[in-house]
């Protein structure tokens, strides 16, 4: 390594350091403030809270974001999904209750402000719990809260789009609320598709974390899309949204899997 190539490798670990930095006090500091604040905080001013949380750590790990389009403030919010970031970037932008897998609630730290930041979650492999959850997501839409999933089921490296879950749309036709979709996608300096956030394959939490933090001149770009009216069924919400994001990304859904086609 020629002494140049050494020096710029130097400033990157440096400056990768400096961000996790911000990151770890970020993280002491909301645990502070869920477990001391919210219990006595009004619901608007949670949600306030936790949309510039989210807006510090996506500018902490020195990523910037580009929305393109409004974002309704209130319904059923579905994107296609690359990484954990996602949930940050979207939240960054409107105050969002996610629906996450429950093997989230075991991530270090970020895990438990996960799930103490009124997070509603989805046990794999459980139809009751799902269910459960359904009834959970239809009464915070009724409540005119902003509820967003990732219907894919799963990351991806963001080169494709995997087939939307009908059942997740259940929550919508319950809740009696519109969907809105919106396309996410990650570059780099120069514009061009970045891998760097993908939380996909082997990769664990740790290294995407670390590969995040070492980039340079990453951006979101999260395209909102006009959003569906209340009153469709949930195939149709379903096949809307994700020709919509297909069409916005320049891909095309993957063959769809049995429990995607599910009515």
């Amino acid at each position: 390594m020629n002494p140049l190539s050494f020096f710029t490798a130097c400033l990157r670990e440096i400056r990768a350091g400096f961000r996790l930095l911000q990151v770890l006090a970020l993280i002491a500091g909301g645990i502070a403030i869920v477990r001391v604040l919210f219990p006595v905080w009004s619901a608007p001013t949670r949600r306030r809270v936790k949309q510039a949380w989210a807006a510090r750590l996506v500018s902490a790990l020195g990523v910037r974001i580009n929305a393109i389009g409004s974002a309704c403030v209130s319904g059923l919010a579905v994107s296609n999904h690359i990484s954990w970031l996602d949930v940050f970037v979207i939240n960054a932008i409107t105050p969002t209750t996610f629906v996450c897998k429950d093997d989230v609630r075991g991530w270090p730290a970020i895990g438990w402000l996960v799930e103490h930041t009124g997070t509603l979650f989805i046990a794999r492999g459980s139809r009751v719990a799902a269910a459960h959850s359904a009834e959970a997501m239809a009464a915070r839409l009724q409540a005119g809260e902003r509820v967003a999933l990732f219907p894919e089921g799963t990351t991806t490296g963001g080169e494709q789009l995997l087939p939307f879950r009908t059942a997740l749309f259940e929550a919508a036709v319950s809740g009696q609320v519109g969907v809105q979709a919106a396309a996410i996608r990650y570059v780099d300096a120069a514009g061009k598709s970045s891998r760097a956030p993908a939380y996909d394959g082997d990769i664990s939490f740790v290294q995407s974390l670390l590969t995040i933090a070492r980039s340079s001149g990453l951006r979101a770009e999260i395209r909102h899309l006009p959003p569906q009216p209340a009153g469709l069924a949930r195939r149709e919400y379903c096949q809307r949204s994700e020709t919509q994001i297909a069409q916005a990304l320049g891909t095309t859904a993957t063959q769809p899997r049995p429990d995607a086609l599910a009515a």
